[in-house]
């Protein structure tokens, strides 16, 4: 059984987020899973967007993964163009979310 694991980012902690990235992209690197999908959502959009440490933790994935992101909560603080510029996929997740869990996604929450 071929197993895929969805990784959500949604704290406002750095080091929190930080730990999730590292994850994703060392099961990425490993092969650890047959998938790995990155998404953020709520106080992680507005720590991305301001914080350069973890834009670079982001930029790892790149090739990898497309990280996506709320589409609502980034237009509520203002910054949806900023997450579309570092590479993030940026659109309404709720269903995208339910999706992956659907396909036997394991949901990992940072």
């Amino acid at each position: 059984m071929a197993s895929k694991v969805l990784v959500l980012i949604s704290t406002g902690e750095k080091n929190k987020a930080l730990t999730g990235l590292a994850y994703a992209a060392r099961a990425i690197q490993q092969g650890w899973h047959s998938d790995v999908k990155v998404g953020f959502f709520g106080p992680s959009e507005a720590l991305l967007a301001d914080d350069p440490e973890v834009q670079e933790a982001v930029s790892q994935l790149r090739g990898h993964a497309i990280p996506f992101a709320c589409k609502a909560i980034a237009d509520r603080a203002g910054i949806s163009e900023r997450l579309v510029t570092l590479g993030l996929d940026v659109h309404y997740v709720g269903e995208t979310i339910s999706g992956y869990i659907k396909d036997d996604y394991v949901p990992m929450v940072f």
